[in-house]
C-alpha cells in the first residue's frame, strides 16, 4: 500500500486565559495617597497560538503507478532442449526395451529348443531296444504339467514369505522404477533356473522311472519360468512387446491383478501371478480389478 503523507500548517489564533487564583495587591506609586491601593488590573492576558494539522492521505494501491514491485523475470525453457530431452529420454527407453527384447528371444529360443531335442532324444534313446517304456513316459510328462502348476504356488508363496520379507533388499528392485534394461530382481530368475537345469541332466543322462520323473520336473520349471517371463515381465511391466498375448482376456485380468500387487491396495495381494485374479477375489477387490482391467485394456487400444 502507498501512502501519502501531507502536512498542513494553519494559523488559527487560540484565547487562553491565565488567571492566577491568589491576585496580589500592588502598591500606587503616588507619595500623596499612602493608604490608598489598588489591585492590578486582573484582564485576561490573551496569547496567540498556532494549531499543527497533520493530514494522512491514503492511496488505493490499485491506482498507483509509482512503486509496483514486479517479480524477477524468470526465462522460459528453449523449446529445443526440452525437445531433445524427450528424444533423449525415448530413445533410451527403446535401447532398453530392444536390450531385454533379444535376451528374452535368445533365452526363449535357446531353452526351448534345448528341451524339445532334449525330450525327443531321451525317449528316443530309451526306445532303442524295441520296447516302449510308457510309464516312464507317462511320468516325465505328468510331472511337467505338475511341476509348472506347482510353481505358481512356490513363486506365491515365496514372493510373500521371502522376497518380502528377508530377501526385500533385492526384490525392492522391482518395486522401484528401472533404470537400464535389467535389474537386481532379475537374479531370482536364474536362481530358479539352476534346480531346473541340474533335475534335466540327470534325467536326460540316466534311464529309469526316477530319473523321467526327475526330467519331467526340470521341463515343468523351465516351462512356468518361460511363461511367467513373457506375461510378467512383457505383459505387465511392458519391457517388452508380446504381440497377441495381451488379446488374451485372462492374462489381461492376471495382468490387472499383478499391477494391484504393485500398487499395494491389499496389503500385496496378489503374491501369485497365473492365480492373482483369484487371490484378489478372495479379499474382496473384484471391483477393482475389473476397473484395472478396463484401464489397461483402453490403454494397451489407444497405444497400438
Amino acid at each position: 500500500m502507498v501512502v501519502g503523507l501531507s502536512a498542513a500548517i494553519t494559523l488559527k489564533p487560540l484565547l487562553r486565559f491565565h488567571q492566577p487564583h491568589f491576585p496580589k495587591p500592588t502598591p500606587t506609586p503616588l507619595p500623596f495617597s499612602p493608604l490608598r491601593t489598588s489591585l492590578h488590573s486582573t484582564t485576561p492576558r490573551t496569547q496567540k497560538l498556532s494549531t499543527f494539522t497533520v493530514c494522512v492521505l491514503m492511496q488505493d494501491p490499485k491506482q498507483s503507478t509509482h512503486m509496483e514491485i514486479e517479480p524477477p523475470e524468470q526465462s522460459p525453457p528453449l523449446q529445443e532442449d526440452v525437445s531433445q530431452k524427450l528424444a533423449e529420454k525415448l530413445a533410451r527407453k527403446q535401447s532398453e526395451r530392444f536390450t531385454y527384447l533379444v535376451a528374452a528371444v535368445m533365452s526363449s529360443f535357446g531353452v526351448t529348443s534345448m528341451a524339445v531335442f532334449a525330450v525327443y532324444y531321451r525317449f528316443s534313446w530309451q526306445m532303442e531296444g524295441g520296447e516302449v517304456p510308457w510309464s516312464e513316459m507317462f511320468g516325465t510328462f505328468a510331472l511337467s504339467v505338475g511341476a509348472a502348476v506347482g510353481m505358481e504356488f512356490w513363486a506365491r508363496w515365496a514372493h510373500e514369505a521371502l522376497w518380502h520379507a528377508s530377501l526385500w533388499h533385492m526384490h525392492e528392485s522391482h518395486h522401484r522404477p528401472r533404470e537400464g534394461p535389467f535389474e537386481l530382481n532379475d537374479v531370482f530368475a536364474i536362481i530358479n533356473a539352476v534346480p531346473a537345469i541340474a533335475l534335466l541332466s540327470y534325467g536326460f543322462f540316466h534311464k529309469g522311472l526316477v530319473p523321467g520323473l526327475c526330467f519331467g520336473a526340470g521341463l515343468g520349471i523351465t516351462v512356468f519360468g518361460m511363461a511367467y517371463m513373457f506375461v510378467h515381465d512383457g505383459l505387465v511391466h511392458k519391457r517388452f512387446p508380446v504381440g497377441p498375448i495381451a488379446n488374451v482376456p485372462y492374462f489381461r485380468r492376471v495382468a490387472a491383478a499383478h499391477q494391484l500387487h504393485h500398487s499395494d491396495k491389499f496389503n500385496g495381494v496378489p503374491y501369485g501371478l497365473f492365480l492373482g485374479p483369484k487371490e484378489v477375489e478372495d479379499v474382496g477387490g473384484l471391483e477393482e480389478l475389473e476397473k484395472e482391467t478396463s484401464r489397461r485394456a483402453r490403454s494397451y487400444k489407444n497405444s497400438s
